[in-house]
């Protein structure tokens, strides 16, 4: 269920959009691809939000190997659901090509595997109306089913983990860099160009940081909270945060303006690690005193993951506790592996 909803605040951008009327007709825009296990619950969680205007499903299907394209065919029987192909399989190609067959001028971005809160379209259309941003959002909520999820699901959402981005963590409504999923004004995302093809990761931020810099608004509502499964195991959480790195690099290559320290951090924090190991390793073999000094740096760095363990057991309890510097350091160490690529 949807958080109690904040104060109305109408804000004013750069660039001014029409005003919506109350229950504008929506589209909710669903990039698919090997979502066979969960795509008929995802889109039945989106008819059944509650919204009491017109909308439609527009799911875009890339080439799956589990059955997903015959599963999508028997959702379009509905005639609230169309189905669009993505031939390369690729989420911003897949989005834009689902924006483009949408008939209405609200988007609601939403994914095969998500399961949509009953009243998100209802706040998503009040807060673009009430704020006149191009683009409204809340923020992931993770949530885990086995100990190892449970405690990716904390660190996901502590500062610890992914830093303190209201996306990630949750905060007051108000101006943001970016939100989770996103609700669009189409006039504004076709303004600007749509989805950058060339993000297959990171295209939300991106396309928010175009928003902004043509004078958009892009705004963030705590009470729009969507579930997320976090990764499963070791594996794909580092996969994962290995190619968000990767990208997160490529960002701010294309826009060197965007570097902060915030992004500096786990790249930073790999180097000490590695380059420690490296010293202390040498230092074994030659027994040089001032390379085995080098130990000092990854011995800092557990130091301050157990640390970090230890602060967030009230919300992990003990297996989530056991289960945290491992969980930590693979986010830290492949985010930063992935950013120096």
């Amino acid at each position: 269920m949807l958080a109690p909803a904040g104060a109305s605040v109408t804000v004013t951008g750069v660039k001014d959009l029409p005003q919506l009327p109350p229950r504008v007709p929506v589209s909710v825009v669903v990039p698919v691809l090997n979502e066979a296990d969960h795509l008929a619950d995802a889109v039945a969680a989106i008819l059944r939000t509650g919204y009491d205007g017109e909308m439609e499903v527009v799911l875009a299907v890339g080439p799956s190997e589990d059955g997903t394209e015959r599963i999508a065919a028997d959702l379009a029987d509905d005639p609230h659901v169309t189905v669009v192909d993505n031939p390369s399989g690729k989420t911003p190609d897949g989005l834009n090509a689902a924006i483009r067959a949408a008939r209405h001028d609200v988007i609601v971005r939403m994914d095969g595997h998500a399961q949509m809160p009953r009243g998100y379209v209802a706040a998503a259309v009040d807060a673009l109306r009430e704020t006149g941003a191009a683009n409204v959002g809340g923020r992931m909520v993770p949530a885990g089913t086995t100990p190892f999820q449970s405690a990716v699901a904390v660190a996901m959402s502590s500062a610890w983990g992914l830093g303190g981005a209201g996306h990630r963590q949750g905060g007051v409504a108000g101006r943001t860099e970016s939100v989770y999923l996103g609700s669009f004004r189409r006039e504004a995302i076709e303004d600007v160009g749509m989805y950058d093809p060339h993000f297959v990761r990171a295209q939300d931020w991106e396309l928010n940081f175009r928003l902004r810099t043509a004078g958009y608004t892009v705004w963030f509502v705590p009470a729009m909270q969507v579930p997320y499964s976090p990764r499963p195991t070791w594996k794909t959480l580092a996969r994962q945060f290995f190619l968000t790195g990767k990208w997160r690099r490529e960002v701010i290559r294309r826009y060197p303006e965007t570097r902060s320290l915030r992004y500096l951090a786990a790249p930073a924090a790999t180097v000490a690690v590695a380059l420690g190991i490296m010293m202390g390793v040498l230092g074994l073999v030659s027994g040089s005193v001032i390379l085995l000094a080098g130990w000092a740096l990854p011995l800092v760095y557990l130091a301050g993951v157990l640390f970090a363990s230890v602060t967030l057991v009230p919300r992990t309890g003990w297996k989530g506790f056991v289960r945290m510097p491992v969980v930590l350091a693979t986010m830290h160490l492949a985010w930063g592996l992935g950013f120096l690529r």
